[in-house]
């Protein structure tokens, strides 16, 4: 299945990025449902440095898969920073990478609420630097809040790349 020409472009510069840095990533998904992987994996030559993606789509996969904790998620929900957090760690902890990303949200259009519309998305960036978190609130439909979503983690990664590279 083909990816639209903005992931693309973004995979592609991903790809030079790790690949000339010798680093590799893996990625963590919920409301993506893998779309960031697949992204990537849509490269020619990601093997190079993708190692792998986790789907976790419910709580118990967060937890027993990516090491999220349940007072977490007791706490904070699914679609929280601090579940993002530990998504990040989680999958660079057990794929063993130097950069991961992960991605929660409600991609919508039902799910939503005051506190939590539809639209809300957490992403994380884990590397030896540390996790950065960052909130969206989009406005579109489910396939738009998805894309954004993906657009945003492979933008991420980027910068990720980019700050790895600056410490060496």
């Amino acid at each position: 299945m083909a990816i639209d020409e903005e992931l693309a472009d973004l995979a592609r510069r991903l790809q030079d990025a790790c690949v000339g840095r010798h680093l590799t990533v893996a990625t963590a998904e919920s409301c993506t449902g893998g779309l960031v992987a697949h992204a990537i994996t849509s490269i020619a030559g990601s093997s190079d440095y993708f190692r792998g993606a986790i789907v976790a789509y419910e709580n118990g996969i967060k937890e027993s898969l990516l090491g999220v904790p349940a007072d977490v998620l007791a706490a904070h929900g699914a679609v929280s920073a601090q579940t993002a957090r530990a998504m990040a760690t989680g999958v660079r902890e057990r794929t063993g990478v130097d950069l991961a990303v992960s991605v929660t949200g409600i991609a919508g259009p039902g799910g939503g609420s005051d506190a939590k519309p539809v639209g809300l998305a957490y992403l994380a960036t884990a590397s030896a630097r540390g996790v950065e978190v960052q909130r969206h609130a989009w406005a579109d439909d489910r396939a738009g809040n998805i894309r954004l979503s993906a657009i945003a983690a492979l933008e991420m990664l980027l910068a990720a790349a980019d700050a790895a590279a600056e410490n060496e």
